[in-house]
């Protein structure tokens, strides 16, 4: 009945981490982060938005989509659930940004995201700052 398409990949944690941001949340491919991009909340990510799968990629890119971004850091998990939009390109090399606006620029995942970086519960922000600490992402559509 309705379409899904999910993608897994990891990333992990910097002592610069913030997580403070109250209107987005990003992961990057980038291994350096400076303390000003507080909505950076996972670095040196196997993956950018270019390389999303075909598949999910065409699911988000449908106005009618949810999308969901799922971290889960030592067994514990944080969810934001936001919308797909046909103005998305998910074009971005190295950058995935959840947006809690309807903005959109090829680095946007998700418009109207109902959570973002400073949502994130402070046990996990702890481990986050951690350069060892493996970060398992899962970005789900659905339509």
């Amino acid at each position: 009945m309705g379409m899904e398409a999910s993608e897994n990949f990891r990333a992990w944690g910097h002592p610069n981490i913030r997580s403070k941001h109250r209107t987005t949340l990003m992961t990057t491919r980038d291994a350096e982060l400076t303390t000003r991009g507080d909505c950076i909340i996972a670095v040196r990510a196997d993956k950018g938005l270019s390389d999303l799968n075909p598949r999910l990629k065409a699911l988000i890119r449908n106005g009618g989509s949810r999308v969901a971004f799922t971290m889960e850091v030592d067994g514990i998990q944080f969810e934001t659930r936001g919308r797909g939009d046909p103005r998305l390109t998910l074009t971005h090399p190295h950058d995935i940004v959840i947006r809690k606006s309807s903005y959109t620029c090829d680095r946007t995942l998700m418009i109207l995201a109902d959570k973002a970086a400073c949502d994130i519960p402070k046990n996990i922000v702890e481990k986050l700052k951690s350069e060892d600490k493996q970060v398992e992402i899962t970005i789900t559509a659905t339509l």
